[in-house]
This record gives C-alpha cells, sequence and structure tokens, in this order.
C-alpha cells in the first residue's frame, strides 16, 4: 500500500529536482524576477530580481507523479483540480507583476472571481462525481458533524480562507515550503493509518516529494521564489485533501501558521482603522514582525515548521482515538 505513495514521492521530487537548474535560468533569461514592496522589511530590498513563479517546478512534479494514477484512483482528479487551477490562477497573477514590474497583479476581484469559479467546480466534482459527502469529522471522536444546507457555503469559505493563508505564508525563503511540506505528509499518514482518500493521499505524497526538491533552491538564500503559481496552488492542494478526507475542522489545527497569517493580518488591518493608524504588530503578516523583532528568517522558518510538526502529530493522534 504504501509502495504507491513512496513512489509518487520520489517521481515528484526527480522531476521538480531536474527541472530547477532548467526553470531558473530561463525565468532569469525572461526577466520573471519578484518585485519588492518597499514598505516591507529592509532586509528584503536586497532579493529584489530573485526569480519567482518557481512554483512550476513543484507542480510538474505533482502533475508527473499523480497523472498516471488517475485512472485507477479516480479521487485524485478532485485535489489535483484544485490544486492546479489554482496554480494557474497564480501564475496569471504573476505574470501579471513581473510585466507591470508591481507588486501587485490581478485585481482582488478579479483573483476572487475565478477562485469562485474554480472553488465551485471542485464541489461538484466532490459531491456528484466522487459522491463525497461533506460530512465533517470532529477531532479526537469518532463522531463528524454534517453542516447540512450551510455545507457548501462552508466548503467556499473553507477553500478560499485556506488559500488565502497559504499566500500570506509565503513570505520568507522556505516558509510556505516547509511548513506545507509538513501538512502534506500529515495526509499521506492519515491514509495511512486510515485506508481512506488513497488517491488523494498519492497527489499528497507527490506535493511532499516536490517540496522537498524545491527546498533545495528556496530554502535560505532563496535562489527562486514560489511566486503566487506555487504559493495558491499549495492553499488548494490543502483544502481539496481536508474535503477529501472529510478533515476541514483539522484545518486549524494542522494549518495552524495559516490561520495565524491570516488573523494578524486582519487584526493589524482592523486595529488600524478603528485606531487611525496605530498598529497591533510591527508589521503584518506575523513572520514580519518576528523580522523586525530581529529573528533571522531561518528561525523564524523553523520555529514555524515545528509548530506545524507538533499540531500534525497531535492531530494524527485525533484520528485514531
Amino acid at each position: 500500500m504504501l509502495a504507491k505513495y513512496v513512489c509518487a514521492m520520489c517521481v515528484s521530487f526527480a522531476v521538480a529536482a531536474v527541472s530547477g537548474p532548467v526553470v531558473i535560468p530561463l525565468l532569469r533569461k525572461f526577466k520573471f524576477g519578484q518585485t519588492v514592496r518597499k514598505e516591507g522589511p529592509e532586509t528584503h530590498l536586497k532579493k529584489s530580481g530573485t526569480p519567482t513563479m518557481g512554483g512550476v517546478m513543484f507542480i510538474l512534479g505533482i502533475l508527473a507523479a499523480s497523472i498516471p494514477f488517475a485512472a485507477k484512483y479516480t479521487d485524485v482528479i478532485p485535489v489535483l483540480f484544485l490544486t492546479i487551477m489554482f496554480g494557474a490562477i497564480g501564475f496569471v497573477d504573476d505574470f501579471i507583476k513581473v510585466k507591470k514590474k508591481s507588486s501587485t497583479g490581478l485585481r482582488a476581484w478579479q483573483k476572487f472571481s475565478l477562485q469562485i469559479v474554480v472553488t465551485g467546480i471542485f464541489a461538484y466534482f466532490l459531491t456528484q462525481t466522487e459522491g463525497i459527502d461533506l460530512l465533517m469529522k470532529i477531532p479526537f471522536s469518532d463522531k463528524s458533524l454534517d453542516p447540512g444546507i450551510l455545507g457548501i457555503p462552508l466548503l467556499f469559505f473553507v477553500v478560499l480562507g485556506t488559500d488565502t493563508g497559504s499566500n500570506f505564508t509565503d513570505g520568507l525563503d522556505g516558509l510556505a515550503s516547509s511548513v506545507t511540506a509538513v501538512i502534506a505528509l500529515f495526509f499521506v499518514a492519515v491514509a495511512a493509518i486510515t485506508g481512506e482518500c488513497s488517491g488523494g493521499a498519492i497527489v499528497a505524497a507527490a506535493v511532499f516529494g516536490g517540496l522537498l526538491a524545491f527546498l533545495l533552491f528556496n530554502a535560505y538564500p532563496a535562489k527562486v521564489f514560489m511566486g503566487d503559481t506555487g504559493a495558491l496552488a499549495l492553499g488548494g492542494f490543502v483544502a481539496g485533501m481536508a474535503y477529501m478526507t472529510h478533515m476541514p475542522l483539522y484545518l486549524p489545527v494542522i494549518a495552524i501558521i495559516y490561520v495565524i497569517e491570516v488573523l494578524s493580518v486582519m487584526m493589524q488591518v482592523s486595529y488600524f482603522k478603528l485606531t487611525h493608524g496605530k498598529r497591533i504588530f510591527k508589521m503584518a503578516p506575523i513572520h514580519h514582525h518576528f523580522e523586525k523583532c530581529g529573528w533571522s528568517e531561518t528561525r523564524i522558518v523553523t520555529v514555524f515548521t515545528v509548530i506545524t510538526i507538533l499540531m500534525c502529530m497531535i492531530s494524527i493522534m485525533g484520528t485514531v482515538l
């Protein structure tokens, strides 16, 4: 049973690793460099021009590792669809940024509209094609929660919220890659323990392998950034797997870093407006606050990754109780 997961992980790792020396020079050649916000941390100014859109590297690995299993395991399709299509939205966003040489790409309403459409198709795949219900497992319990008529609206909220969290987490070298790799491994472990969602777990194994390879180039100091191409794809993957395994209620635990990143931005913006200019954090999202406090990027990435590991271990205990 584990052989297919190991195979998917190795194929994805190999494809992403081999594509690095090809993709990165191409991104440099076409001048697809990151435009760093002037209001960001001063230490990030030196990153301006670093190739972005590197998420295509692990997306290629995920596709190469997952598609061969799609005929036998049809539950590969919904989560792979959400991953790739959100990645495509991110690719368009990144492309506009590099062409405009700006830190803004698609307008908010454009990106949101595209995400709504993709999420709607995913919901159809999930409930109609695969026949998966929207019951949600309650952590540390053998019971499930039936959201009833709120199921579809909640699905949209969870998917879009998770994708936003992944996007906000992508702000330091190796941060989103490391955190999401741990979450992907969690889903592989859940499948191995419960025997559920074998197809989805194949995608999870491919994501894990692809991100390990990407970290060869994305760990500090990064030679390439994943961009929205990668960040949105990863958010789609996490949300998709949560629904494929009936585990959206686990997301606040396993993806606690995503949650904290989003909440830090919401708190900062709300407090700033209410107090007419005062701030809770030195900068949001919260990883930048720690940077302003003197933490190194590697320390922040390590701490956030360790927190994710601990939360995923706790959640695995919740699946077997």
